[in-house]
């Protein structure tokens, strides 16, 4: 089960995201989402949990639970939406 966390402190590391969500199963992955740019948390991330049943519990224990002082947002993760390309930017042709 792929699970959405929102609100991550931004000095959690994915080790303690991980941890957190090991007291309720299996998980096997744990990332944070990183600003491109600045290199810094954007305050959200995704856990993989092995199995369903884990993933549900974790998220109705963690759901609002205080993580490094934060509240945590914890729910399924929606399958990612296509998006169009995004288009912009300057072309040397575009003026010729």
């Amino acid at each position: 089960m792929n699970i959405y966390v929102a609100n991550i402190p931004w000095k959690a590391t994915e080790d303690q995201l991980k941890e957190l969500f090991a007291q309720h199963g299996e998980v096997t992955s744990a990332k944070i989402i990183m600003d491109k740019v600045t290199q810094r948390s954007r305050g959200f991330g995704f856990v993989e949990m092995a199995d369903d049943n884990s993933g549900r519990t974790a998220i109705n224990e963690l759901n609002g639970h205080d993580f490094l002082g934060k509240s945590l947002v914890v729910n399924e993760a929606r399958p990612r939406e296509e998006r169009p390309a995004r288009s912009g930017g300057f072309r040397r042709n575009d003026f010729n």
